[in-house]
Parts: structure tokens; sequence; C-alpha cells
């Protein structure tokens, strides 16, 4: 992160801040408490070494941290994850197309468990599958890596499948309030197609969400073809996570906090990510990839936001298998 940026942050979260100086005492200046949460955020140090470092209290480092994380979710959300509009969407998809080769792309999915310690009388229900406990992020990405709507907080014993379908970005996808550009013909093709993301295997096929063929199918050229031109825009999301757990490496390690502070602490993440990407031009190459075989009003806290569980149909409908057929027909012809 360059000093500009640093000030640029400091900037935006100093009203959030409301610090009066007494006769009894000086407060920590809002420099010096964004810059005790950044090398938490980048180190992962403990609360007790940032205390001996900065020489402030371990109780005040975490009270610190936490108002910070919420201070920069409040005040940079509108600017840097704003919720996606049609225009917006046509200009993802074309980057999507210029720099991966998949046309009417408006976002890659995927989910990162992220580790936290074990909650207090949580049983298994933060266990997950990789045997140790989290909670998740489930993300969109845009072309340029950046996080277009973001969901944390959800069981780490629940599928990326489950946790979708139990979002308001699903239920809103479902009844049509999240408006999508509308279906449009492929390039240089006469294939109709609509705007639809992409995801991996964990995810269903939905006439909006774009998953690959099993892999018992993929001896047919045409559909191992359409499973690699996916899993180039799919893997979008995952080099988005992994940029992200560079350069905040606490993703790499068991967050020590309750749930609660811990999802304040991924949402400042993600949206740290998203402020360097754009002041600082990250990721935002124009260069093309080569096409070889061999390589808001409502905030997106809410968007992506939990639901009450309900059960799901992950049973693919016609239209959805057609739609991915129409995208294995583009891809076929486009090889030609």
């Amino acid at each position: 992160m360059s000093i500009k940026t640093f000030d640029y942050i400091v900037e935006c979260i100093r009203p959030e801040f409301n610090l009066n100086t007494t006769n009894f005492q000086v407060p920590i200046p809002v420099e010096e408490r964004l810059l005790l949460t950044l090398r938490y955020l980048a180190t992962g140090m403990a609360f007790r070494q940032l205390a001996l470092s900065f020489r402030i209290s371990k109780s005040a480092v975490a009270q610190i941290v936490i108002d910070v994380c919420k201070a920069i979710w409040c005040t940079l959300k509108n600017k840097h994850m704003p919720t996606p509009t049609v225009e917006k969407f046509k200009k993802i998809a074309n980057e999507f197309y210029e720099k991966w080769d998949f046309p009417n792309c408006v976002g890659s999915v995927d989910g990162k468990h992220i580790r936290i310690k074990c909650p207090k009388n949580s049983g298994s229900m933060f266990y997950n599958y990789k045997q140790y406990f989290s909670t998740v992020l489930m993300a969109v990405a845009d072309a340029r890596y950046r996080f277009t709507m973001i969901n944390v907080g959800a069981y780490g014993k629940d599928s990326d499948g489950s946790i979708l379908c139990n979002t308001n970005f699903h239920q809103r996808l479902e009844n049509g309030t999240l408006k999508l550009p509308t279906e449009t013909k492929l390039p240089n093709s006469e294939i109709s197609a609509p705007y639809v993301f992409v995801g991996d295997e964990a995810f269903p096929l939905r006439n909006y969400l774009m998953r690959p063929f099993p892999r018992k199918q993929t001896q047919e050229t045409n559909k191992s073809y359409f499973n690699y031109r996916l899993s180039r825009a799919r893997m979008i999301v995952e080099c988005a996570f992994g940029i992200a757990s560079s350069k905040f490496r606490i993703l790499l390690k068991a967050i020590e906090t309750n749930v609660e502070n811990a999802d304040h602490v991924v949402k400042a993440i993600c949206i740290l990510h998203n402020v360097i990407i754009d002041c600082e031009k990250h990721g935002s190459s124009n260069q093309k990839s080569t096409n070889t075989q061999s390589e808001t009003n409502l905030n997106n806290s809410q968007l992506m936001g939990i639901n009450p569980r309900s059960k799901s149909n992950n049973r693919a409908s016609r239209t959805a298998i057609q739609i991915r057929n129409s995208f294995v027909q583009f891809f076929q012809e486009s090889r030609i």
C-alpha cells in the first residue's frame, strides 16, 4: 500500500472517530489506529505483541482493530464495492471476454474458508471438511480481481452450493430483483445467450450460473473445451483470494477473536483489497490472454446476506442445460 493510499483511507475514516483531547489524556490519532490495524491484518500478530510494539494496552489494541475495521467497511463500501448496476455488469462482461475469452460473464463465484478459533458452544457447526474451524467468505469477483459482492459468516460445515442458495444474492437473482443485462448474441456469432456467473462443481447449474460438465462427460472434446474456457474465467475469484491472502496474512492463520469480530475483519480486508486495486491500478493489464489449450443503497453485506435456511432443488432446468449447450456450441465454433 502506498503512502497516498494510506492517506486516502485515513481521510475517509476520520469522521467515524470522535477524538477529543482532555486534561488527562491525548487520544490515539487516527493515523496510528489505522497503522496498528494494517499491521495486524498484514502480519496476523497477536494483540499482545502489537500492544508491546505500539505501547498500547492489549484491550485497547483489540478495540481499535475492530473499530477501524468497522469504519473501513462503513465509509468505503459504497465507493469501492457498490451494488452492481446493469451498465456495470456489461462492463464486467466486456472485460471478461477481452482478458479471459468467456463472453457474457458478469462474475466469478467461489467460497473461501476463513480459519477461526473454535467458538464457544458451537458444536460442529463451524467445523469444516478440511478438519478445522472456519467461517466462509462467499464472493463474486470481476475480471480485474476485484470483489463485487461478498457474504461473510456462513457455517464452515456448509457446502459452497448450499451457502450460495441461502443468500439474498441468490434470492434476488431467482426473483429478478437483481437486474442482469438482457440476453444478447455472443461476439461474432448468431448464438444468443444470457449474461451469467461462473462457478465450479460445488454450485448448481442455473440460467444465470454456469458450472462445468461432470468429469465422466469430458471425454467429449467440445465439453472438455467448455470446461477449460470456464475454468479460465472461474479461477479469477481464486486468484483474488490468493492476492488478498498474500497481502493480508491474517487470512493464513486462525483469527483469534469471536465470530462476529472475525466477520468485521474479513469485510475490511475485502474492501482494502478493492481500494488498493482502484487506487494503485494493480491487476488492470489490458493485454488479452492467449487462447490455447495449454493455459448502492443496498450494500453488499445485505445483498449477499444469509437468509433463513430453506430447501432448494439443485436439479438443473432444461433452460439452464440449453444455455450451457449454447456456450459449448459457441466455443466449438470459435475454435474452427
